[in-house]
């Protein structure tokens, strides 16, 4: 009796939990799951597309931006509101998907605009930290060639470079175009070119951001605690020079051979020593005034490129780790989830560049601020 009656319970529960219900179940979670990736997804691409609209927009507005180190910042900012407007949109749809559908030509358009674009970011912080670094240590010579023909130079390197990058995939992917494209991926099967591909995108700059960036941390602070000689000397200038973080870069200008404006033998020309050295005083309290302001700057724009190189880092490296193992390592296995965290969190860099730009950066903050003002009274 108690055997048929669990049997019979048992047929009761598989009727009304049948592998039909069991698999609209599924279906609809992972319907929702879909949404909700698609709409996190979303918000982080339009934020991405805004925020680096509105340092472009900053630094077209307000012409005290208008400056070598700032042009390539605004460089910057375009170059990951194109990864936000061709890249990502797209990217969101496959990731949720996991299937392509848009054909080989879109296929095509799409790695190499992403393989481009993101690689033009990653060199863009390159050149910044190039710039910020002549800039702080051959401050007075290169502020002669610190040009804006000389950033739109730096930045036609990194768009050749980035385009050599982009190429090669085109001429191996065109072999296959007669076939049903069911997924858009980089072939890692050609490891030189994963070799050629990841080093020149990624470790090579890498290194050279940590090399840079460490060579101005030692400048920085010899800076800040440098106390200016004066026995001798007479300041005479301080040379504001403009540099890629946004902050002054300050560079004191002495000389020894003039005494002030007075001559003592120039008849109706001469002061009185006792105002001449009030003269002194005064020149000198305000040149080390300076000093220490600009010492302050110096201090909040170097800690502002390590937050913009720690960032670069934690977004890239496991990208670049992953696409490296998987082109060298045949028999390894890594679950595809894992490949569109990575690239997101790539993506993300696009997104934290003009954040932290701005949120230290006291000229933007500025130039934001005055530019919200000017839009509420429109």
């Amino acid at each position: 009796m108690d055997l048929v009656n669990s049997s019979d319970e048992f047929f009761l529960i598989n009727a009304t939990v049948s592998p039909t219900t069991l698999e609209s179940w599924d279906d609809a979670s992972l319907l929702s799951l879909q949404i909700s990736i698609s709409a996190m997804l979303a918000i982080v691409t339009l934020a991405t597309a805004l925020s680096n609209a509105f340092v472009i927009a900053t630094i077209f507005l307000t012409r005290k931006l208008h400056t070598p180190a700032n042009f390539l910042i605004g460089s910057l900012a375009a170059t990951d509101l194109l990864v936000s407007i061709l890249v990502m949109p797209i990217s969101i749809v496959y990731t949720v998907s996991k299937t392509w559908t848009l054909g080989q030509i879109v296929c095509d358009i799409w790695l190499s605009s992403d393989i481009t674009f993101c690689t033009a970011s990653i060199l863009h912080l390159c050149v910044i930290a190039l710039d910020r670094y002549w800039a702080i240590t051959d401050a007075l010579e290169y502020s002669k060639h610190r040009t804006m023909r000389r950033a739109a130079l730096m930045i036609g390197v990194v768009w050749v470079i980035s385009v050599s990058i982009s190429l090669p995939p085109l001429f191996w992917r065109q072999a296959k175009a007669h076939e049903e494209l069911t997924e858009c991926m980089v072939n890692t099967d050609q490891i030189f070119y994963t070799l050629y591909s990841t080093f020149g995108a990624f470790y090579v700059p890498t290194v050279l951001l940590m090399i840079l960036y460490g060579r101005i941390y030692v400048a920085a602070r010899s800076r800040i605690f440098k106390t200016p000689a004066t026995s001798g000397k007479r300041f005479t200038a301080a040379h504001l020079i403009q540099n890629s973080a946004g902050s002054s870069l300050c560079s004191l200008n002495s000389t020894s051979n003039q005494e002030g404006h007075t001559h003592p033998g120039g008849g109706g020309g001469g002061g009185s020593p006792l105002f001449t050295n009030s003269v002194k005083v005064k020149l000198a309290d305000s040149v080390l005034e300076r000093k220490r302001l600009c010492a302050a700057r110096e201090k909040k724009a170097t800690k502002t490129l390590g937050i913009i190189l720690g960032a670069f880092i934690v977004c890239w490296l496991p990208f670049f780790v992953f696409t490296l193992v998987m082109g060298v390592c045949k028999d390894c296995w890594f679950h595809p989830v894992l490949f569109d965290v990575f690239t997101w969190l790539g993506y993300l860099n696009s997104l934290i560049n003009p954040v932290i730009y701005t949120a230290f950066n006291d000229d933007f903050k500025q130039a934001f601020h005055k530019l919200i003002k000017f839009k509420r009274c429109y």
